[in-house]
């Protein structure tokens, strides 16, 4: 074992850069050269014991040792240059012009080396080249032809006689022969051996790789269909590999990425090109499948090799679950949402705080100065009374802007306190439309309230109740036009009081209703608003039905009016409370990505 490890090292010593890298062809070239080197060293060391028995050579045996000898040579040349099927032709040319000398001074196409013409192909089909064995054919048959018309001319020189002889060298011949090709017929299987094992070790570590990769290998045709896919693809939809073979994955694509992901394919293998393609694709089987996003990069699946012409190659492609990633990319949208709608109500609040707290100081600022300047101005009684109610009127709006800020900054930072206690709805109720009556009777509008006389008590906050029935109230008065009506709704559905504010005024845009309840936002342009105010009022009534633990729902039409519903229960739950409040927190866009219950603000039919 040692020496044939030492015999090995010394042949790879000597083989060519270009075949130290893979294994099958290092082996060819170590079978070419080992028994060429070492039948030329065994004719070296022959050669002095035959001349000591033989005597004096013949030009013959001189030909056949220098034959011999010449392997040596031809090995030279292979370590040299690396030109394995430029050593065969010369190995074919050196075995046919010897085996055609000698029979050309023994007899001839009779001659008993004219048997080794057979083995020249032979040992060319070692080259694994179809070139070189048809070089080796043509080689060995234009010797055979040769010998035959030299016989027929009579140019051959005289064979030996005796048929002893004659026996002789045509059994050392056959048999000679048969030992060379049967020495070929092992070197070919043990290439063939080597080439498998190395075929079956590199397949092992193909398949390694697509076991243990997370990553998923196809393989498609012209057609786009499956005709390979990795284990790994198991693991990722959730149905054995072989399954998705065909137009099995094909038919798993969510219908509207099916043209996207066939356009890929086509591309890749019409383009020569890798392309990239994110869709869809249903994972797992009956009740419990569902979509994930996958990315698939594919390219051609030999590039170099395909002519022009040749049309669409095939498709291998990679994919791998990319829907953490795209989840992550849905929720950096929102969120870019969320923060251009927040600069957005920054900038509406701003310019609307600017409106709101100008009009009433103008006010305060320019009566006080026409009481100074009372004696100038020659102001009677009834005039400083006057300026003087103008004054305290607009204190009294500053103060409800101030207050209504304050309240919404505790309801968002968690401070505003509920103190829950019996009290009659329904008497609390009408007072707060006798506290806007006057107003309605001034802008022309009908209040009518609709409240059984039997309501039982409830168990609440009564001045957060007050506070959102004023505002209700007042936001319905305020959007109605002379001659309209407001409608105040109250009735008991088992454990929950249910309110309902109807007006028939402007109405909500459908744009708008979906953010009808943010802080700051109200509906239409900003500096095109009819009505005075900060938009903190349906904000602040559904902040406080949520620390209620209750339900807002708005119901509107442009230029035919708008419902409130509003759904208290009749016993305060903090449990409850603290859920609706976490949820009023929440932006439109945050909620509709979470899926929350649908009871917040719902846009209508």
């Amino acid at each position: 074992m040692i020496v044939l490890n030492i015999v090995r090292d010394c042949l790879d010593a000597l083989l060519h850069p270009s075949a130290r890298h893979d294994a099958l062809t290092r082996a060819r070239h170590r079978a070419f050269m080992a028994p060429r080197l070492l039948g030329s060293l065994a004719a070296f060391a022959a050669f002095p014991g035959y001349l000591a028995i033989r005597g004096a050579p013949s030009a013959l045996e001189v030909l056949a040792f220098a034959w011999l000898i010449a392997p040596i040579l031809l090995s030279w040349f292979l370590s040299r240059t690396g030109r394995y099927e430029g050593a065969y032709v010369l190995s074919s040319l050196a075995l046919a012009g010897l085996v055609t000398a000698v029979a050309i001074s023994t007899g001839g196409i009779e001659s008993f080396a004219a048997i080794w013409l057979v083995v020249v192909p032979l040992e060319a089909s070692l080259s694994a080249s179809r070139r070189v064995v048809a070089f080796a054919a043509v080689l060995a048959l234009s010797c055979v032809a040769a010998l035959i018309l030299l016989g027929h001319l009579s140019l051959l020189p005289a064979a030996p006689t005796g048929a002893s002889m004659r026996t002789t060298l045509l059994a050392f011949g056959a048999l000679s022969a048969t030992l060379y090709a049967a020495g070929l017929a092992f070197a070919s299987d043990s290439l063939a051996r080597i080439g498998v094992d190395l075929l079956t070790r590199e397949e092992e570590r193909y398949r390694l790789l697509t076991r243990n990769m997370s990553d998923v290998i196809s393989r498609h045709g012209r057609n786009g269909a499956v005709q390979f896919i990795s284990p790994a693809a198991e693991a990722l939809l959730g149905v054995p590999a072989a399954r998705l073979t065909g137009h099995g994955l094909f038919e798993r694509v969510h219908v509207a990425d099916r043209p996207a992901y066939l356009t890929a394919l086509s591309d890749a293998g019409r383009g020569g090109e890798a392309c990239s393609v994110e869709f869809r694709v249903t994972r797992g089987e009956g009740g419990r499948a569902d979509f994930i996003w996958v990315e698939m990069r594919c390219r051609p699946l030999d590039q170099a090799s395909r002519p022009a012409t040749a049309g669409e190659a095939e498709v291998v492609a990679v994919m791998r679950d990319v829907t953490e990633r795209k989840v992550q990319e849905q929720a950096l949208e929102l969120a870019r949402g969320a923060a251009e709608r927040a600069d957005a109500a920054k900038t509406r609040f701003l310019a609307t705080m600017s409106h709101e707290l100008r009009t009433p100081l103008n006010a305060i600022i320019g009566f006080s100065e026409m009481i100074i300047r009372e004696h100038d101005l020659m102001l009677d009684a009834a005039r400083r009374k006057e300026y003087a109610q103008l004054i305290n009127d607009s204190g009294q709006h500053l103060l409800s802007v101030v207050n209504g800020i304050l309240d919404m900054s505790k309801m968002e930072s968690g401070n505003f306190e509920i103190m829950p206690e019996p009290f009659a709805p329904r008497a609390a109720l009408i007072s707060c439309c006798n506290l806007l009556a006057l107003k309605a009777r001034e802008n022309g509008i009908d209040l009518v309230v609709n409240a059984a006389p039997d309501l039982p008590e409830i168990t609440g906050d009564s001045r957060a109740f007050k506070q959102i029935m004023l505002n209700l109230v007042s936001n319905a008065i305020k959007f109605t036009e002379r001659g309209g009506k407001v409608t105040v709704a109250a009735l008991v559905d088992d454990a929950k009081l249910v309110l309902a504010v109807t007006d028939t005024g402007v109405g909500i845009a459908a744009d708008d209703l979906k953010r009808i309840g943010d802080p700051f936002f109200q509906a239409g342009t900003t500096y095109q608003r009819r009505h005075e105010g900060t938009g903190l009022g349906l904000s602040i009534v559904k902040s406080l039905v949520a620390l209620h633990g209750g339900e807002l729902n708005v119901q509107s039409k442009v230029d035919e009016g708008t419902t409130v519903t509003v759904v208290l229960p009749r016993a305060f739950s903090k449990a409850s409370a603290e859920y609706q409040n976490n949820v009023a927190m929440l932006t439109p866009s945050v909620r509709s990505a979470k899926q929350e219950p649908s009871s917040q603000v719902k846009k209508s039919a």
